[in-house]
């Protein structure tokens, strides 16, 4: 029974494959990324275990266990790289997460469809920026002698123009605000798909009974793009632990570590600036392994309360 399953599964693929051959070559180039980047790699894990050195074999290194775990758990930074990190990421959560979906609510509700796109198109430019060139511009307009400067001048008397970036009371707006710019008109594309995909009878029915536009939005709209929502929250809550080193390292300094010094950027410094591969993969491990238990428990708690789920 086994063997005849086994061949019947073979000729339903091979079959498949002949009908369908054009999109498997079409996938082709997908899978071989993510087997060459993503999967092939996954051996070096083994480094977070051992005394790796670059110039010996990776199974070559002295076998450690734990210890680049205990090093980091017990040592100095791991307090602070952890506060940073869950404080900017809940405040992206809190603020840069519900600035797409509110976009999207406030698009659907214009009725002329040419000021409708050049909005659109307004707000999708900054995505295609680089971050170099956004992270840039922060630190031209931030400076003491830059726009921003200028404002509170006009504003606040007595105002000593200062770097607002050498401050670190100012770092954690300046990151989430320039991240909400660049972020929300592009985030609100999967937000007014779901849109379009309700039933306009709904509307009508509720029109009909009386419902106003706030009415209709919080029972009709809303439910209709909260599975979107929930899987949009899943896969945001996986990434808890991972604010992205990159915008983080060009915008921060060593006055700011004590705000701004999160895992990735420690990851960073450390793995690469001072070559502690071991002790860094031991991190990044931990990081990411704390970061799936996160996604699991807000899939499953997702499903218990509403039914929706990344799986």
């Amino acid at each position: 029974m086994v063997v005849n399953s086994k061949n019947t599964l073979k000729k339903r693929l091979a079959r498949d494959f002949k009908r369908n051959w054009q999109s498997y070559l079409m996938f082709l180039p997908t899978a071989v990324y993510y087997i060459i980047f993503c999967y092939l790699p996954i051996y070096g894990i083994a480094i977070a275990f051992l005394d790796y050195r670059p110039a010996l074999k990776v199974f070559s290194s002295t076998y450690v266990g734990l210890k680049h775990f205990a090093d980091y758990f017990s040592g100095m930074y791991f307090l602070r790289n952890l506060k940073n990190t869950l404080v900017l990421t809940l405040l992206s959560l809190l603020f840069e997460f519900p600035a797409p979906i509110i976009f999207a609510l406030m698009l659907n509700e214009l009725r002329n469809m040419r000021f409708k796109k050049i909005v659109q198109n307004i707000t999708y430019l900054p995505h295609f920026v680089s971050t170099v060139v956004i992270c840039g511009i922060l630190t031209m307009f931030v400076s003491s002698n830059g726009a921003l400067n200028a404002l509170i001048s006009l504003l606040v008397p007595n105002w000593e123009p200062t770097n607002l970036l050498a401050i670190s009371a100012w770092f954690r707006p300046l990151f989430i605000g320039s991240n909400i710019w660049q972020g929300f008109g592009w985030g609100s594309i999967l937000y007014l798909s779901a849109l379009s995909s309700i039933d306009a009878e709904l509307y009508e029915a509720a029109l009909m009974d009386g419902a106003s536009r706030w009415k209709q939005t919080l029972h009709i709209t809303l439910p209709g793009i909260l599975p979107t929502i929930s899987l949009m929250l899943i896969l945001r809550c996986g990434s808890i632990l991972s604010t992205g080193a990159e915008k983080i390292i060009l915008l921060y300094s060593p006055a700011i570590y004590d705000v701004s010094d999160v895992l990735d950027t420690y990851i960073f410094r450390e793995g690469i600036s001072r070559s502690q591969y071991s002790h860094t993969a031991a991190v990044g491990m931990a990081v990411h392994t704390v970061g799936l238990a996160i996604m699991l428990l807000t899939n499953t708690i997702s499903k218990r309360l509403s039914g929706n789920g990344l799986f």
